[in-house]
């Protein structure tokens, strides 16, 4: 968007210039009207009149001239009928060719513009200002002088017009940040403005929606809390019946409802949120630690102390090895904190390996979209399809991200990089 006030003004400048350039050269095209020779005429007429006998010396002629040039302040010089130059006074006279004499203005070799005025006697009267430039050098100064007249005429147009455009392309900036709030300042009643406005409905309508979608999905999420929490009382109360395998299922599946509740919550508040509301200083070994203590997994690597949200970096750490335990094939976890500093800010690398049976190259990125599984895993313990969504949305929080990696000799590994998370 800066290059574009740019184009357009340089479109101007060029517009203006070519029409000062073309201008010119249509006046000279254009045959000079019938009035204009019948005065032209007149005036050979007079200054005949003024000017000695084709028969009298050339030193009278001169000396004509001479009065008459000094009169009129102008280069005077008289050719005879085949165009031979008979007497001449000021500047030196043009080269030209006969052949190409004719009444009315003309263009001489040199760059000179002259005045050929036919006499009755049939001799030519050349008439031109003193102290001409030449052409070329005039043709420039012109095109600069119209350059810079245009420039400081165009440039506050052109500049007002394209920075309305910068402030509305900041604007969807902050919106596609998720900064629904956003909102441009409509001025003039231009296209531009009709622009402005356009995109503040959208963004009303859009912001709209999205409230409409977080409170509907925070309201069904807490009210699905009463049914479950009734359903495990219910459950404790027929331990005695014994239909224990029953009983175990049903518990696993409100252990699953209540996770899912849980990473919806989460999920709205991540949409939600522009900057953390919580950071302190984490040491992220010490972290993966405890975690990993819940699925046996190996954990290795330095103690990495960074600026976060505590609650998020928790469940990021959990649903990473959680999602080994669920998908590695039994085999052994392996987790990692290792420190990253590249130039840029300070952060971590967070790995989580297995052995299981890997992630295929066309899915690694897909399973980091919300309710994604792969197929074969929509029943049984395969999660609800919102833990690798979550472990993103956190990490991006945290200035970062994750990626799905294949590991040497087979197997899976996450990565998730991390960065000092600025303060509420």
């Amino acid at each position: 968007m800066r290059r574009l006030y740019v184009q357009i003004y340089l479109t101007v400048l060029g517009v203006v210039v070519l029409m000062g350039l073309t201008l010119p050269l249509v006046w000279w095209l254009v045959p000079q009207p019938e009035t204009h020779q019948k005065t032209l005429d007149g005036v050979s007429a007079l200054l005949a009149d003024l000017l000695p006998a084709p028969d009298e010396p050339p030193e009278a002629l001169e000396a004509t001239l001479q009065r008459m040039s000094e009169q009129l302040n102008m280069n005077l010089s008289v050719r005879d009928v085949s165009g031979k130059l008979l007497a001449a006074v000021g500047e030196a006279p043009s080269k030209l060719d006969p052949k190409k004499l004719a009444r009315g203005w003309m263009r001489t070799r040199g760059g000179r513009t002259e005045a050929a005025l036919r006499l009755p006697d049939g001799r030519w009267l050349m008439i031109s200002p003193r102290h001409q430039r030449g052409h070329p050098t005039a043709l420039f100064i012109g095109a600069l002088l119209l350059c810079g007249v245009a420039a400081l005429g165009a440039y506050p147009l052109v500049r007002r017009i394209t920075r309305r455009l910068e402030n509305l392309q900041r604007q969807v900036d902050e919106l596609g940040t998720g900064d629904f709030s956003t909102r441009v300042q409509v001025e003039g009643s231009d296209e531009v403005a009709d622009l402005a406005r356009s995109f503040n409905r959208a963004a009303d309508r859009i912001e709209r929606l999205v409230d409409s979608q977080r409170n509907t999905l925070a309201s069904a999420s807490h009210e699905l809390r009463s049914p479950l929490t009734r359903m495990r009382i219910a459950i404790e109360l027929l331990a005695r019946d014994g239909r224990e395998e029953l009983r175990e299922r049903v518990t696993r599946d409100i252990a699953e409802l209540d996770e899912l509740i849980d990473e919806l919550l989460l999920a709205s508040r991540l949409d939600a949120a522009t900057e953390l509301s919580r950071v302190e200083r984490i040491d992220l070994l010490a972290l993966l630690a405890e975690e990993a203590a819940r699925t046996d997994a190996a954990v290795s690597g330095a103690s990495v102390s960074l600026d976060g949200d505590p609650r998020m970096l928790r469940r990021m750490i959990r649903n990473l090895l959680e999602n080994a335990r669920r998908h590695g094939g039994d085999s052994a976890i392996e987790a990692s904190v290792t420190p990253l500093a590249d130039g840029v800010l300070d952060g971590a690398l967070i790995q989580v390996a297995d052995r299981g049976p890997g992630v295929p190259q066309s899915q690694r990125e897909r399973i980091f979209e919300p309710f994604y599984r792969p197929l074969g895993m929509r029943e049984g313990d395969g999660g609800v399809g919102l833990g690798l969504a979550l472990v993103r949305r956190i990490a991006r929080h945290h200035g970062g991200d994750a990626r799905c990696v294949e590991r040497d000799g087979g197997g899976t590994r996450f990565e998730v990089t991390l960065r000092n998370a600025p303060g509420p």
